[in-house]
């Protein structure tokens, strides 16, 4: 393969990450073609995010939430894929030649990367917010601006409201150390005794009740100005009364992350349900994945922590004098709406919504939902409608997500109530959600509801729901297959599509994936049209791009565009590398995740790729092969990664609507040509904006909003001719 003298070189040469180029940080695949780790091409993702955040063009609200969206997003990469990390530095000397890459370089790599991004965030809040803040007549202060009424304020505050939480402790050596809850803020408190100024300083610690208490308090202040303050500085601005016999030197805030996976030994023997409540329990006291740190802290400090909370360097990173970071979520806008995004109301799909017969609707054809730019109500009528209507005999859904209040499953619920057959699978491996689909899985049960939960060693992940009606020709299933999760909120903020459809073809097939799951037992026939993980999903992914490179090969159009969340599968990679070098044009849209490297001569020339991130996540997977002038074209619940492919069961739908493929298509563009959001992937993973010479913008979730109204008022008048 040419070119991989290139790579080899960088591999070698480069022991640092910036987080503007991870070039240097490309690796060869145990299949000998470049490779970028999936946790690198992460943070690349996440500094998009971050990059949003220091946007001038964004609002400056919004511009706080991604420094909100970046924080969390780092908590759980810490918690989650940083501690799997950790881990293997323990294994033996023999595992870890068997792994792909070596672990230690690959924690100094992420740290480096991390590092660079988190002084970044500082200079962005610190160096822009902040003054953009004060051009509003909004004021973050620090306890040492606050005025004389205000320090009074704060005084009464930490009095009333925080001393029964601060759980001050004086750490001594050699002495059994206090437990630091996960993700908890303290200060770190650097002591002078009083009466021998000239013994060695103490250190003690207390908490910031941020579990208990809003991050941001706000302060009196003039009628024409909005004063706030940090938690952690009114605890900061308290402190001195906790430790009477001392001076206060000076104070650094300090969080420790903690592992985040579910241990369970065996999810092939024993009941796997208890198991996971087991390890729920365990969560919160695993072993450390992060500990941050104030950069100003002094280091006779940090090393007494280190030892004190038995740490070593993997463990530490350091950040600014705030963290938590994800709590500018709770940020308070004063009612300053011009600050935030322009409203963009969900769109009424009007067929679905102001249907008097809906199930005679999904007859006639299908229809395609694109939510958060569509209101959700449908789906949600979906539900509804079945679960009164009398013809209707058996409700079938999977929930690998579940909203807190959900109309969806109070449907169900009602639906068992109405004498209805009612079965819900639920997923409970469902990473950080797994708490809450437990509790609604116990919840259907005392329902009626007949649940089904986890398969040992798999994942359903899985967007289906089916319907079954008695009407007069005789039993007919109505089903609706999504991109994304049953969940009324993040229906709100997730882009994804949902095809309700009576379609013979996909019903029978939806019906066959809900048969296997209640019984587990493989269907007698095959799909044919559904492409199902543990069935075919990987192996027609795989036919469909070779009949793209034999086209290519024999002189044919040969075209294949996808839109994923994450691309990390090393034979799907390899495929595509094959099929950029026999010639065909492959397009990628990818908000995450993106193993494979464009643009290299004679590897991926013909291959381009570019990321999204806006005001709305991107969510849905599409699909879409030339196929000789056919152009198939499949949504689907399924990224490209290892665990999608080969350990969940997932489901790619096709499109057969010519009016839906249409639209598909239309909306595809629209991103293609996206030159205001779109970040290039490239080799040196430099996430620089797409520009082009035209003269319009393309902002492709505007457009997207502005293509479906102006699509929505056609189809208004044309029902109201109709009507007429």
């Amino acid at each position: 393969m040419a070119n991989l003298a290139e790579i080899k070189n960088n591999r070698k040469s480069s022991k640092t990450a910036s987080n503007f180029n991870t070039g240097g940080l490309i690796q060869l695949s145990e299949r000998n073609f470049p490779f970028l780790h999936r946790d690198i091409s992460w943070l690349s993702f996440n500094y998009r995010v971050l990059q949003e955040a220091k946007d001038p063009g964004v609002p400056l609200f919004e511009r706080i939430k991604f420094l909100a969206i970046y924080s969390s997003n780092l908590d759980e990469f810490f918690r989650v894929r940083m501690a799997n990390h950790r881990n293997l530095l323990r294994v033996s000397k023999k595992t870890k030649k068997e792994l792909d890459i070596d672990p230690k370089q690959l924690i100094k790599d992420i740290q480096s990367i991390v590092d660079k991004q988190q002084e970044e965030f500082s200079r962005i809040f610190e160096q822009e917010i902040i003054p953009e803040l004060k051009n509003h007549n909004i004021y973050l202060l620090r306890r040492m601006e606050l005025d004389k009424e205000q320090k009074a304020f704060v005084e009464t505050f930490f009095k009333e409201h925080l001393l029964p939480f601060v759980q001050p402790v004086l750490l001594v050596k050699n002495k059994i150390r206090p437990f630091l809850n996960n993700a908890a803020l303290y200060l770190t408190v650097l002591l002078q005794d009083k009466e021998n100024p000239n013994a060695e300083h103490e250190f003690a610690i207390v908490k910031i009740p941020s579990d208990h208490l809003p991050r941001f308090i706000k302060l009196p202040s003039s009628s024409n100005r909005h004063d706030l303050i940090f938690l952690d500085d009114i605890v900061r601005h308290s402190v001195s009364w906790m430790f009477p016999g001392y001076d206060i030197l000076d104070t650094y805030s300090i969080k420790l992350t903690r592992d985040a996976e579910l241990y369970i030994d065996d999810e092939f023997s024993g009941d796997l349900i208890q198991k996971i409540k087991e390890s729920l329990i365990k969560r919160q006291v695993g072993p450390a994945s992060r500990f941050v740190y104030d950069r100003e802290i002094p280091n006779d400090l940090l090393e007494f922590l280190k030892e004190a909370f038995d740490l070593d360097r993997y463990d530490l990173l350091q950040e600014g004098r705030y963290h938590n970071n994800f709590d500018f979520f709770q940020f308070p806008d004063f009612g300053m709406a011009h600050l935030k995004n322009p409203p963009m109301p969900p769109i009424p799909y009007q067929p679905l919504e102001e249907s008097t017969d809906f199930w005679r609707c999904l007859r006639e054809r299908d229809h395609l939902l694109h939510v958060p730019y569509h209101s959700y109500t449908s789906v949600v009528r979906f539900f509804e409608e079945a679960a009164k209507d009398p013809k209707v005999t058996h409700i079938k859904v999977i929930q690998y997500r579940v909203a807190r209040k959900s109309r969806i499953m109070q449907a169900v619920q009602d639906a068992v109530k109405a004498g209805k057959q009612v079965s819900v699978f639920i997923e409970v491996k469902a990473r950080f959600d797994e708490e809450a689909n437990l509790e609604w899985g116990e919840k259907l049960e005392e329902a009626g509801v007949t649940v089904h939960y986890s398969f040992p060693g798999v994942k359903v992940h899985s967007k289906l729901a089916l319907v079954r009606r008695l009407e007069e020709s005789g039993p007919r299933m109505y089903t609706y297959l999504s991109t994304g999760n049953f969940h009324e909120d993040t229906a709100k903020v997730y882009s994804d599509f949902g095809l309700f459809s009576a379609d013979e073809r996909l019903a029978g097939e939806v019906a066959r994936v809900f048969s296997f799951l209640e019984t587990v037992k493989v269907p007698q026939q095959g799909f044919e049209h559904l492409l199902v993980g543990q069935f075919n999903l990987r192996t027609e992914l795989e036919r469909l791009i070779d009949f793209e490179i034999e086209q290519a090969r024999a002189g044919q159009r040969a075209e294949i565009i996808l839109k994923i969340n994450s691309l990390q599968d090393q034979e799907m990679i390899e495929r595509l590398y094959r099929a950029s070098q026999a010639g065909v044009k492959v397009q990628l849209i990818i908000r995450g995740i993106c193993s494979l490297v464009p643009g290299i001569p004679g590897i991926s020339e013909n291959i381009t790729a570019s990321s999204i991130v806006d005001r709305y996540l991107e969510h849905a997977r599409v699909f879409i092969f030339y196929h000789g002038g056919e152009e198939l074209i499949y949504l689907s619940s399924a990224d490209w990664m290892v665990r999608n492919l080969s350990f969940r069961v997932e489901t790619a739908f096709p499109v057969y609507a010519t009016h839906i493929r249409n639209q598909i298509r239309d909306l595809i563009a629209i991103q293609l040509n996206d030159n205001v959001k779109a970040r290039i992937i490239d080799r040196d993973s430099s996430n620089e904006y797409r520009r082009d010479k035209s003269d319009l913008a393309v902002r492709s979730q505007m457009e997207t909003y502005y293509y479906l109204r102006r699509q929505a008022e056609k189809l208004g008048k044309l029902m109201s001719k109709t009507d007429g």
